[in-house]
């Protein structure tokens, strides 16, 4: 069973899913429970501690959802430009509109075409911000953003942990993505 269709697209169109789902706080929730599901098939003699754990788990990103919720509901622009494909569920959730992904397989870079037509959309928008990953090269956001007067906020779409993860990792990454996202869009 999956739960592709709580994102609102299931896995068969292009045959080509986006798998960053964890970006949006519903997927990891989603992704949690999964992965709860599999270790009591697994180890069904531990069913009530992973359920404890699992819960306790998925109330606090419940938490951190409902406080990303209230800390961007009101923020004036909804347009956004971003590096790749990581952030597509998480700009639905938050009712962002990503109008424009500049680079869409890590590591390619943009063609000239490409660049000029995401160029004249961040021309055309009022508040100007398009968000890179702290992954990538930034060399090409760098050089929309001196043609267009862009800002350049980093996100941190989490597809890497950090070396000695601590258990709170993913909840301090997404508060430090709403800093950076509630600063640029204020």
């Amino acid at each position: 069973h999956s739960d592709d269709d709580a994102h609102g697209h299931d896995s068969h169109d292009h045959g080509e899913t986006n798998p960053h789902v964890w970006v949006s706080i519903t997927g990891a929730i989603a992704e949690v429970k999964n992965i709860t599901e599999a270790l009591i098939a697994i180890d069904p003699s531990n069913k009530e501690a992973y359920q404890k754990n699992s819960l306790d788990y998925i109330q606090r990103l419940e938490n951190l959802k409902a406080e990303m919720h209230f800390e961007l509901k009101d923020v004036n622009t909804k347009d956004i430009v971003t590096f790749h494909e990581a952030f597509a569920y998480f700009a639905k959730e938050f009712d962002l509109s990503v109008v424009a992904v500049v680079e869409s397989e890590p590591g390619s870079e943009p063609s000239a075409g490409e660049l000029a037509k995401t160029i004249n959309t961040i021309e055309d928008l009022e508040v100007k911000v398009i968000f890179v990953e702290p992954q990538y090269s930034t060399k090409a956001a760098e050089s929309i953003a001196s043609q267009t007067g862009a800002k350049i906020y980093p996100l941190d779409p989490i597809v890497t942990g950090p070396k000695d993860p601590q258990l709170e990792s993913y909840e301090i990454v997404m508060r430090e993505n709403l800093k950076i996202l509630a600063e640029a869009l204020k």
